[in-house]
Parts: structure tokens; C-alpha cells; sequence
């Protein structure tokens, strides 16, 4: 089942997928809550999810998915660069995680990984992975943050109002307003304006998303 909210992402996908002659598409759906009622009915064999996704981020429907059918292998797909979120979904219980910018290369080898009950990661994430290890690397701060946490960081950093992210997130202005508080807490950082350059210092800026 492939799930992404952008209708041309969603035909691109199915065209990779439908060239072979041992994968189907199952289902298609622009949203993670209708995925959830989608695989209740019908239910599929892998499901490509995306992060940005409206409502609930991936991340989020990662999480229900995992509770509800823990068995699904769920491979993610972004925009992003692949170490920003990689570690973070995986250890949500992601079977993979890849770029969309390498997908018409590497989706089929990478779904047929997670079908089989393999771990998928791009070899550039590897590399990252085992450089980061052999260099006995400290958490960078935000690694530290709760997923919300880290969602709310990414949402300022990105120059919206905490009335802003409350809305989008469907949270109320004062969960939001403790989120930024313990966020800020625990990277040793007192204003947005200093969350914002650390943001930009380590990549963490892309387009608005989640």
C-alpha cells in the first residue's frame, strides 16, 4: 500500500512498482488515517509511508501501525536527508527508510528487503551509521528530544507561532508552550532565535513539512 499525500509521488511510485512482475499495489490513500482503516479491510504486505503526511505525520502512523499490526513491514520514504530521520524512525520500528530522490533506483530492492523481514537502509546511510560509531560520536543535542519534541523544534525552527503548530498538530497552546520549554531545557538553549540557528547549523531547515 503506498501512502503519500501527493498524488504525483503516489503515480511515480506505482509506475516503479507495477514494472515488475512480483509486487502489486494494493491500495492507495493520501492519508495515514485512512491507510489504518484500509489495512483493516484490506490488508497488505508492505506499506510505503511517507513523513509529511497531513494530520498525523508518518511518524505518528508509524506508531499506530506498529501498535495495531506489529508484524507490517513499514518502509518510510521522505524528502528529507536520510540521517535526519532515519535513526529516529527506525528505532520507532520502521523496517526502512529511504530518500524519494533515490527511489526509482533502490524501491524495489528495498521492499522486497522489508517483505522478507530485512532492514532496509541506503548504503550512504551505512556508511554514516558506522562512521558514527567508530568515531564514538556523542548525541548531538536534538537527538535527545522526545519525537514531539523534535517535531515542535523542526515547526519553529521552520517560523511558526506556537498557535500555529497547536493547530496543526491538534494540541492545545499550552502542550505546545511545554514542549518548546523542554525542548529548549534540554539543548541548553534560552530563545527561538538561538533554536533557529542551531536548527540552520545542523541542517535540520528543509521545507516546511511536518
Amino acid at each position: 500500500m503506498i501512502v503519500d499525500d501527493h498524488a504525483i509521488v503516489r503515480e511515480g511510485l506505482k509506475q516503479i512498482i507495477t514494472n515488475t512482475t512480483d509486487l502489486t499495489v494494493a491500495g492507495e490513500t493520501d492519508s495515514g488515517i485512512d491507510a489504518i482503516q484500509m489495512h483493516r479491510q484490506r490488508p497488505c504486505d508492505v506499506l510505503l509511508l511517507d513523513i509529511s503526511m497531513p494530520i498525523k505525520c508518518g511518524l505518528e502512523v508509524l506508531k499506530q501501525f506498529r501498535l495495531e499490526f506489529p508484524q507490517l513491514p513499514v518502509l518510510m520514504l521522505s524528502m528529507h536527508r536520510e540521517d535526519m530521520y532515519a535513526f529516529r524512525l527506525l528505532r520507532a520500528g520502521a523496517a526502512g527508510y529511504m530518500s524519494k530522490q533515490s527511489a526509482t533506483a533502490d524501491l524495489v530492492s528495498a521492499i522486497r528487503d522489508v517483505a522478507a523481514g530485512r532492514k532496509y537502509i541506503s548504503s550512504a546511510l551505512a556508511q554514516e551509521l558506522a562512521s558514527h560509531i567508530s568515531n564514538g560520536k556523542h548525541q548531538a543535542p536534538h537527538e535527545t528530544l522526545s519525537d514531539r519534541e523534535f517535531q515542535t523544534l523542526r515547526m519553529i525552527a521552520n517560523g511558526q507561532t506556537v498557535s500555529e503548530i497547536a493547530d496543526r498538530l491538534s494540541l492545545s497552546v499550552k502542550t505546545v508552550s511545554m514542549y518548546r520549554a523542554r525542548l529548549l531545557q534540554k539543548m541548553n538553549l534560552r530563545h527561538n532565535a538561538d533554536l533557529m540557528q542551531y536548527a540552520m547549523r545542523h541542517n535540520l531547515v528543509p521545507e516546511f513539512s511536518v
